[in-house]
């Protein structure tokens, strides 16, 4: 079999998965409408979740043609796989590879009004650390981050860097949609990894706390 065989059958399962579990997950969400109005003004903007805890929001706001950072290495292939099936677009690069030029076309998209989903702490950690790119994305493209908090019970933690989340088929889900964040252009980068980091943490806790995830 071949190697592009593979990949297609391994995403394919993977988004079969995250399907069944989207599709029966009990889901409370908080805030969604700051998403909304910022869909309806027409300007771009950036949605920020934890490594360790995409699959439901890839999920919940599936079909509304958001663009995604995949890394250019094999997983980054098969990460592209798979959001691909649940309507996302994606950019190439990577810390490792191709990071200007990833960085610079996703601004180009923001700028035109394009919805940009962005794991601050990949593609491989520290985990719960923001990196400087997101920021930087935000201030070049004059726009707000959104940060998400994402709670699940019953659910497993995978043995990875992320401790990526799975819940389990019928788990209770929140989402919490916070504050939009916004970022002048000459406030230095490192302020703003550490508010957006305190939001995440923020917003993860609440979320954690209203399904009891412990």
């Amino acid at each position: 079999m071949s190697e592009d065989r593979k990949l297609g059958l391994i995403s394919l399962a993977a988004w079969t998965l995250m399907h069944i579990i989207g599709h029966t997950a009990r889901f409370k969400v908080i805030g969604y409408e700051r998403v909304t109005e910022l869909v309806k003004s027409g300007k771009g903007f950036i949605l920020a979740v934890w490594h360790g805890r995409t699959l439901m929001p890839v999920h919940y706001c599936r079909g509304m043609g958001i663009w995604a950072i995949t890394s250019l290495s094999r997983d980054g292939e098969l990460q592209t796989n798979i959001v691909s099936r649940f309507g996302y677009r994606t950019i190439r690069g990577s810390t490792g590879r191709g990071a200007i030029k990833a960085a610079l076309a996703a601004c180009k998209r923001l700028q035109e009004g394009g919805i940009l989903a962005i794991t601050p702490d990949g593609p491989k950690g520290p985990q719960h650390e923001v990196q400087p790119g997101i920021i930087f994305m935000a201030q070049r493209a004059g726009c707000p981050i959104i940060p998400i908090g994402v709670g699940a019970r019953p659910r497993r933690l995978m043995k990875a860097w992320d401790e990526y989340l799975l819940p389990l088929p019928f788990a209770k889900c929140a989402l919490i949609f916070g504050e939009p964040l916004h970022f002048e252009k000459d406030d230095p980068i490192e302020v703003g990894q550490g508010l957006l980091k305190d939001a995440l943490d923020e917003v993860q806790a609440q979320a954690q706390l209203m399904v009891k995830e412990g």
